[in-house]
């Protein structure tokens, strides 16, 4: 179960650069994932998690497993994009999140992505009790 802090949003903005675009002058679309990871990271960082902590106290990584993207609208150089995140859904060992990419409110890309909690040797592990404590999930 969700609680209502784990549903707001985490905002994160960037910049598109010249090295994001394509020879058309938009941004090329496997960028679009480059920003969502970075939005995905400073979301769990916002919630106090510490990956790296997590790799080594509990050998637990979070991984991409799938993504669901589409691609609206183009953003172009020197753009400014909000990166919205929020976790729709959450079981032991997996997270889905909502992302959408947005520029002065115009939604350009939106994307559902599901990460797997794995342990060291690779296979799927339940989150840490403190990881679901700081997502505001059931323990």
């Amino acid at each position: 179960m969700l609680g209502q802090t784990a549903r707001m949003a985490h905002h994160f903005t960037c910049r598109v650069y010249y090295e994001d675009t394509d020879l058309a002058g938009i941004v090329y679309y496997a960028n679009y994932l480059k920003f969502i990871e970075r939005a995905r990271t400073e979301w769990v960082r916002s919630r106090g998690i510490d990956q790296r902590a997590l790799k080594q106290n509990d050998g637990i990584v979070f991984a991409v497993r799938r993504v669901e993207a589409d691609y609206l609208r183009p953003a172009v150089f020197d753009d400014q994009l909000t990166v919205a995140t929020t976790l729709a859904q959450a079981t032991g060992a997996r997270l889905v999140l909502n992302q959408t990419v947005t520029r002065d409110g115009d939604t350009l890309f939106e994307a559902v992505v599901t990460l797997v909690a794995l342990a060291e040797n690779g296979r799927p592990a339940r989150v840490p009790d403190a990881v679901r404590a700081a997502l505001d999930l059931a323990v």
